[in-house]
């Protein structure tokens, strides 16, 4: 017997059509399975810890209990990753996702075949953001006031080489492997490596965090 190579979906929304149209986007896919459907937060969590999917597709704005707090939940307890459903009429809740754990940002417009791939992506270990979203995280965190130009030294960056310092700090501009490996005169496969180190010496999830690190440790300032 083989293990199942199907990915596993929770969809969580308030709006029932929403939820019945993402389910039917990936219903087509072979590799891809919705084992369920939630309308709010807390019975995200219910259904998390029953079925353990693979991935959660998570709304944001939900009664009971909100998809922020669902997620941090969800991750913490190591129950699925998490992909959060966003537009951009309020941004403190993408920010407010990042720090919760989840793994991947998408706007709700997404086409189908993205979605799927964003699943299956995020499944496999993946962090994914739109580009559009990481293009928003980057102009946010670029507005925010800093709050010095010589921040406080933080003891968190003496893990890292001098060199996987200046590969985190490529990654929190939005740099590609590829690009990095340009910009540093380095190998794809060197600069994966420098990348996965940063990971792990940092206790990081994914390159997602490793951009929310950079600017709260002050590698990167506002307007760099």
């Amino acid at each position: 017997m083989t293990a199942d190579p199907r990915l596993t979906v929770l969809i969580v929304d308030d709006q029932r059509l929403v939820r019945s149209g993402f389910a039917m986007m990936l219903g087509v896919e072979d590799d891809l399975e919705v084992v369920g459907e939630a309308a709010d937060g807390a019975e995200a969590i219910i259904l998390s810890r029953q079925l353990r999917p693979d991935v959660v597709l998570m709304d944001v704005q939900m009664p009971v209990m909100d998809g922020i707090e669902a997620t941090a939940t969800i991750v913490r307890e190591d129950l699925g990753k998490v992909i959060i459903l966003t537009t951009f009429d309020r941004d403190d809740y993408l920010f407010d996702g990042l720090r919760a754990g989840a793994s991947g940002y998408l706007l709700k417009n997404t086409d189908p075949d993205d979605l799927a791939d964003a699943v299956r992506a995020v499944g496999h270990g993946h962090a994914l953001l739109a580009p559009e979203v990481t293009r928003r995280v980057i102009s946010q965190l670029d507005t925010v006031p800093a709050r010095s130009q010589t921040p406080q030294h933080d003891s968190r960056l003496d893990r890292l080489t001098a060199r996987e310092r200046e590969v985190l700090g490529l990654v929190a501009r939005g740099l590609s492997n590829a690009e990095i490996a340009s910009e540093l005169y380095l190998g794809e496969a060197t600069v994966k490596s420098h990348v996965s180190a940063c990971l792990s010496k940092l206790h990081l999830r994914d390159r997602v965090q490793a951009v929310v690190l950079a600017y709260e440790t002050g590698l990167i300032l506002p307007g760099e």
